[in-house]
């Protein structure tokens, strides 16, 4: 087991990931840079571009945005016939260029680069079993893992009879777009915890975490990666094997709540409707008497529509987002986060003052966040607020990528509905409820995961360490 929890703490993170397979296309990289600006919510600390030029990859990758990562002379210099990029959030900043992805690697058939969403939960396990045998890391995410499994079996296997090994070894959830040969491959872990989906274009093909990428390459949704499948792209043309067949579906429900763009449709189901109809219901489940409906931008902006709809309260802003400063759901610091806050959200005071005030938000983790921006809206001269959430209150650690904190740091685990009110200084709060928000996303719940509402994970998750609260369901 890795010793320094600090180092498991850097392997907990939401990405983005994006393979583009264009054989001839001199701009390949430049696609991959749109695509990776359409994924940019999905991380904001670091970005990267790997290209495959017959075998021999060049790649680039450094901390910051997208635009702030790639210039035109670098884009121009990442030539090739397959592209593969990545987006990340982590935990920390620390290393946080040592672990930007994607990953390249090379092995005795070549070079392998690889971008992964999500995390193995037995990633130290392997980790350790690999170093014992002499293998040498150099970061401290575990998609090396990965990397390093593939690289190990390509040599006397085929690139996909390597990942079906890998996949028997590793656990947990991933999402993963990796290049090698002249192949773009995609990879779904077998519960479908992440999303991943391919499309189409005149020339080429693309894998990408959300279908919203699609729309600024002008290519057509062909299909989600199924769960467990490996996808094949070459000579173009696509394959499709079986990697390993999972017991059962479990898409992160969180990504409906909160990660997915509202433009993206993830298995078949529109993030859009789903926020929508999660503020319907919340105004069914939690009604009050209010003048005005307010969201917090822009997680909250359409469950808010949703809530006003259904509750014939009139929706209105209240809050101006300054959209140059990056989520604080997972800033690194609780100092950075309450500074983010005072940069990030300014009421617009005319609108609100006087006014007994719907605020509807996405989730409550810590709950500082949310006393802050209560506390914005009262100073400025709001007569009431009255907070609606449409998600359930988040009670358990997430195992499988999203950066949710200790258990014991969860306001939803240490205190009731009542005492989270009170600390955050709201007239009334009311939470979705998990029924609720599984008729929301209109998939049966049982092909769903709410692990982080119900602590009832899809699989078994490790014991508590010195840092977090395991439980196993």
């Amino acid at each position: 087991m890795i010793e320094n929890m600090m180092e498991l703490d850097k392997l907990k993170e939401e990405c983005g990931v994006i393979g583009i397979y264009a054989p001839g296309l001199k701009n390949i990289s430049q696609l991959a840079y749109f695509g990776l600006h359409a994924l940019q919510h999905r991380g904001q600390e670091s970005a990267g571009i790997a290209a495959n030029d017959g075998g021999r990859i060049q790649y680039y990758k450094e901390a910051g945005l997208v635009q702030e990562v790639f210039t035109d002379e670098i884009i121009r210099r990442l030539q090739g016939d397959i592209a593969i990029g990545h987006v990340r959030y982590s935990t920390t900043g620390d290393a946080c260029v040592v672990n930007a992805q994607p990953l390249v690697v090379q092995h005795k058939g070549g070079g392998i680069a690889l971008a992964h969403n999500g995390n193995l939960i037995n990633a130290p396990e392997i980790r350790e079993q690999l170093q014992d045998q002499g293998a040498i890391f150099q970061t401290s995410i575990d998609s090396e893992v990965i990397a390093n499994l593939v690289a190990r079996y390509s040599t006397t296997l085929s690139a996909e009879e390597a990942i079906r090994k890998t996949m028997e070894q590793i656990q947990g959830s991933y999402a993963v777009a990796l290049t090698l040969g002249q192949k773009l491959i995609g990879v779904r872990d077998p519960y479908g915890l992440k999303p991943l989906c391919i499309g189409k274009f005149e020339g080429g093909y693309v894998i990408s975490s959300e279908s919203c990428a699609f729309h600024v390459l002008d290519a057509e949704f062909v299909r989600d990666v199924a769960p467990g499948e490996i996808v094949v792209i070459e000579d173009n043309e696509i394959h499709s094997m079986m990697g390993i067949k999972g017991e059962k579906k479990a898409f992160c429900s969180f990504e409906f709540v909160y990660f997915a763009r509202p433009d993206s449709v993830l298995d078949g189901q529109s993030v859009y409707i789903s926020r929508k109809n999660a503020g319907k219901i919340l105004a069914q489940e939690h009604p009050v008497e209010a003048d005005m409906v307010i969201a917090v931008p822009d997680s909250g902006t359409v469950a808010a529509i949703g809530y006003s709809e259904e509750s014939k309260i009139p929706f209105g802003e209240g809050l101006i987002k300054n959209r140059y400063v990056g989520r604080t759901f997972i800033q690194p610091t609780q100092k950075m986060r309450e500074l983010s806050v005072r940069l990030k959200l300014n009421v617009l005071k005319e609108n609100i003052k006087g006014k007994r005030l719907v605020l509807v938000d996405d989730s409550i983790v810590r709950g500082t966040t949310s006393r802050k921006i209560v506390d914005l809206l009262k100073s400025a001269g709001a007569k009431e607020v009255h907070v609606r959430i449409s998600s359930p209150p988040v009670k358990y650690s997430c195992y499988f990528g999203i950066d949710t904190p200790a258990r014991k740091n969860l306001v939803g685990a240490t205190r009731s509905v009542e005492e989270i009110r009170k600390m955050i200084d709201a007239d009334s709060l009311g939470y979705l409820s998990i029924e609720g928000l599984f008729r929301s996303i209109q998939m049966p719940g049982d092909i769903l995961c709410g692990a982080c509402f119900s602590g009832n994970y899809p699989m078994e998750v490790p014991r508590e360490s010195s840092q977090y609260v395991f439980e196993k369901r």
